[in-house]
């Protein structure tokens, strides 16, 4: 078996000397990921034999063997191409993953500025995302790992629940620090947009050093940045206040259409009436005397136009968020006979407070209110005026991540080192603290509004009367910035604020070794168990937010906990070692007992066959399984709004979010197969191309506004009860609980081909070409909720739950020797529809093609890197906030500077 260990070494590092590469694995199906010096022209490339080979997909770590689970490994310098401001972003740019809620996405709640990850569009907590093979509780937000410190990437597709965790239906990222470190390194970097705007700077150092004789070895580092945001979205096209929009008429044969430039018909800044009678239409002048309103384009339902001198939540929103960060790490082993003891710590901080938009409402004033009496004369009567409060300053969202952790560890060896184990404990903790400043607390508008004229003849509250000592004071909204501060401090005084905490402990253990000889070879087998411990309590809670008091933004308490204890066992069993075949199966059992849906098993079946050494073919099946998550379970309540269509019209709805503890666990079923084709006659040729076929069933998941309003049109009784609606029969109020829906189902091929080429086979130039083409095909992506099955591949609009492009793909060529290196990269992102489920006039979004530049070159030991992404400042398609698949920001430019002593 060593002999044919050796050979497979040795195909595994034909082509690859020299470079820092990224390829799909020859021998192992996963992939390998190297840093080396550069050879000189003619040198002998030797040396190979002696660079570490690293395989991953598996709890079986034995170089050479075949594992079936397609892998990926992201090394550090594929990491730094583009120059991202977040590992998340830099692997959102593979076209495995789905983009997700990062700091270039606009939301203001628990995620805002969040970076995670999500594997095959199936949402990121079916992604178990692990730091050096380990749960954290940094996981959702990858802003909490230095990306300096980063060694490599290792990326498992497919169902790995068995072999890694429960939760691992999409897959498993994990983050592999270099616990080697050597020395000091400190970096800075500086971005801007083409446009003047997105100002981002940031500062990282790390240092590492041995000790002891080489026993023992200690490593600290941590980043800094800073991202002022883009708050005016009329700066980039297609993104300023696009809406789906109802043209009286149904314009083109369709009732829809996603307009430019549309504004709220039913509200103004200064005051609109809108009850019926002669005043209709009239608007207040900031001093507070009429005029007619300018409408626009005034859509079906009278609540939106096209053009105008209206204004919308959307134009209010930034377009990305500002945030400052920070993070830390720091780690020390020892080395004691055959065993290394460890300990680690990381420290982060993101935190940031952005205005949102506007609030607005529609408010019924008597004609014996002062104000109007004041405004209208004569004329005075009751009227209804729709208002935006842009004059009192934009509702604020604020929030501070503190997440800290400790662990400790050992890894060792017994006997003669055919044998390791691993043993860990870890304890976590993230303080989540969030606010909304300048909200109506809606009591004390209510008490605002209904002014009169005391005995004196001032004007005062009503509650006044009766009540000398009320804190109330009258609110004119007729005009503009004309209310009594005491006034506006009445009604937008309160704060909104909660703080969260969440905890997780975690402890594991593993043995690995080969237990005993075949005719192929030794069976190698990995045993262990893991325990967990999560929980999450509110701290503080505003007492508004606790009676619901706040006009939109209420928040609730969050507390729940579960724990679950896992045991699992792995084995490689070799079948065959001929050279025109080597086989290998694979099997992993786990078994995992939650305390709140009781005990359940995940297992994976897998083979390998390497034909003549040229040829890969892999197989995997597993049965995957997750459990609601903290959130799944025990959210009272979420908040958000969001545009939504029905029977031609558009709303504005409310959608409350909220946990269930009846949730059961959702059950994947993973098919992979694959085939890697490396020719040795083509020294650095790689090809590779693998199928996947994932269901689940019993999928936990909360539905978007517009998906429950789809599900009632097709009949779906269930959906119909979450929706509450006015006299008039529109929605106003939608309630998304998590839920277990009836299936869930996506196809897709993943695609590589990667070539490498020292440059001394063709000219006496140093350092080596590499050529890199990822892509991925998703010809389907099913929702069936029970009553109705809606295909989702295709479908790219920001308001589609599980939208996902079917073609995704990047390519690029890149130079590199000791001293420079220079990179083109291409990314494409494919088209599609808005909604396939609407009957929109331009529902076609087409398909987007970006290019990146991007070089470093070091100079007296100091080493310059620069990068533009979007070189040719290609415009995002039109969507209402933005889809998360397009970029948004155009054409930015970073460059920075690290030197290592």
């Amino acid at each position: 078996m060593s002999n044919r260990c050796d050979r497979l070494r040795g195909a595994l590092l034909r082509g690859t000397a020299g470079t820092a590469i990224l390829l799909t694995s020859l021998a192992a199906g996963a992939a390998i990921a190297q840093t080396a010096p550069a050879p000189a022209a003619g040198e002998s490339t030797a040396a190979e034999a002696q660079t570490d080979i690293v395989v991953t997909g598996s709890r079986i770590d034995k170089a050479g063997f075949d594992a079936p689970t397609p892998t990926t490994v992201v090394g550090e310098a594929d990491l730094r191409i583009g120059a991202r401001p977040s590992i998340a972003q830099a692997l959102n740019d593979l076209p495995q993953f789905r983009a997700t809620q990062t700091p270039t996405s606009t939301v203001a709640n628990t995620n805002s500025s969040s970076s995670a990850m999500d594997l095959r569009g199936l949402g990121v907590t079916r992604t178990l995302t692990l730091l050096n093979n380990r749960r954290f509780t940094g996981s959702a937000d990858l802003n909490t790992i230095p990306q300096n410190m980063l060694k490599r990437v290792e990326v498992v597709t497919g169902g790995a629940s068995a072999a890694w965790g429960s939760g691992a239906v999409g897959g498993v990222v994990n983050l592999i620090l270099d616990d080697k470190l050597q020395g000091l390194t400190v970096g800075a970097q500086n971005g801007i947009s083409s446009r003047g705007d997105g100002h981002r700077y940031s500062f990282n150092g790390s240092f590492g050093t041995s000790f002891a004789g080489g026993r023992g070895h200690f490593m600290i580092g941590g980043e800094y940045q800073q991202d002022m945001g883009i708050s005016n979205r009329f700066s980039r096209p297609n993104v300023g206040s696009t809406d789906l929009f109802s043209p009286v008429g149904g314009a083109n044969g369709h009732k829809l259409i996603l307009s430019r430039d549309v504004f709220y018909a039913n509200y103004g800044t200064n005051g609109l009436i809108t009850s019926a009678g002669a005043l209709k239409g009239q608007t207040f002048n900031a001093d507070g005397s009429l005029r007619p309103f300018q409408f626009g384009q005034v859509g079906v339902g009278g609540t939106t136009m096209v053009g105008g001198e209206g204004v919308s939540s959307n134009s209010e929103h930034t377009l990305t968020n500002p945030y400052q960060r920070y993070n830390s790490y720091a780690r020390v082993s020892y080395e004691v006979g055959q065993a290394n003891f460890w300990a680690d710590a990381t420290f982060s901080r993101i935190w940031a407070k952005y205005p949102f938009y506007a609030e607005t409402g529609s408010y019924a004033l008597k004609a014996t209110n002062p104000y109007v009496q004041q405004a209208l004369g004569a004329a005075a009567t009751d009227i209804t005026v729709g208002r935006v409060f842009e004059d009192y300053g934009m509702r604020t969202f604020g929030f501070s991540r503190r997440n800290i952790e400790g662990a400790i560890g050992v890894d060792g060896t017994i006997g003669d080192g055919k044998w390791k184990y691993s043993a860990y404990y870890a304890h976590g903790e993230l303080r989540n603290a969030q606010s909304y400043d300048n909200q109506i607390t809606g009591a004390n508008l209510k008490n605002a509004l209904d002014a009169v004229r005391d005995g004196s003849g001032n004007i005062v509250c009503r509650d006044a009367l009766t009540n000398p000592n009320t804190a109330c004071r009258p609110l004119n909204i007729l005009g503009a910035g004309r209310a009594d501060p005491a006034a506006v401090r009445y009604v937008f005084g309160n704060q909104a604020s909660v703080v969260y905490t969440t905890k997780l402990d975690t402890t594991g253990f593993s043995l690995r070794g080969d237990a005993f000889n075949t005719w192929a070879g030794p069976v190698s087998v990995a045993v262990g168990g893991e325990a967990r411990w999560e929980s999450i309590t509110t701290n503080s809670l505003d007492p508004t937010s606790a009676a619901g008091g706040f006009s939109r933004f209420n928040f609730s308490p969050l507390n729940g906990g579960f724990n679950v204890q896992e045991g699992f066992g792995e084995v490689a069993i070799p079948l065959l070692d001929q050279p025109f075949s080597k086989l290998d199966i694979n099997g992993a059992a786990r078994y995992s007992h939650y305390s709140t849906s009781g005990g359940i098993w995940s297992w994976k079946v897998g083979a390998t066959d390497r034909i003549f050494d040229n040829l890969l073919l892999r197989f995997s099946r597993s049965r995957d399984i997750r459990s609601g998550s903290l959130t799944e379970l025990y959210t009272t309540v979420a908040t958000s709004f969001f545009s939504v269509a029905e029977n031609g019209n558009t709303y504005t709805v409310t959608r409350y979010a909220g946990g269930n503890p009846r949730l059961r666990p959702e059950i994947g079923s993973t098919l992979t197969l694959g085939a890697v084709f490396t020719p040795t006659a083509i020294r650095g040729l790689n090809l590779s191309v693998d199928y996947y076929k994932i269901d689940i069933q019993d999928a936990i998941v909360s539905l978007g506004a517009q998906d429950i309003i789809t599900s009632c049109g097709l009949g779906n009784n269930a959906a119909c009860a979450q929706i509450e609606r006015d006299a008039n029969g529109a929605p106003t109020t939608i309630r998304s609980t998590y839920i277990n829906l009836a299936q869930y189902k996506t196809r897709g091929l993943d695609m590589e081909a990667s070539y490498v080429l020292p440059m001394n086979r063709i000219s006496s130039l140093p350092g080596s070409l590499r050529f890199r083409v990822l892509a991925t095909y998703v010809p389907k992506v099913e929702i069936n909720n029970g009553v109705a099955v809606i295909q989702r591949a295709g479908d790219v609009g920001d308001g589609v739950s599980f939208g996902t492009p079917k073609w995704r793909g990047t390519g690029s060529i890149s130079y590199s020797n000791s001293d420079f290196s220079i990179d083109a990269r291409v990314r494409y992102v494919g088209g599609g529809v808005y909604d396939h489920t609407l009957d929109l006039a331009n529902n076609k979004i087409n398909s987007r093609t970006y290019f990146d530049l991007g070089g470093q070159a070091t100079i007296g030991g100091l080493t310059w890197f620069a990068s533009v992404n979007n070189l040719f400042d290609r415009k995002p398609p039109l969507t209402t906030y933005g889809s998360i698949f397009y970029d948004s920001i155009g054409r930015y430019i970073n460059v920075g500077a690290k030197v290592h002593f």
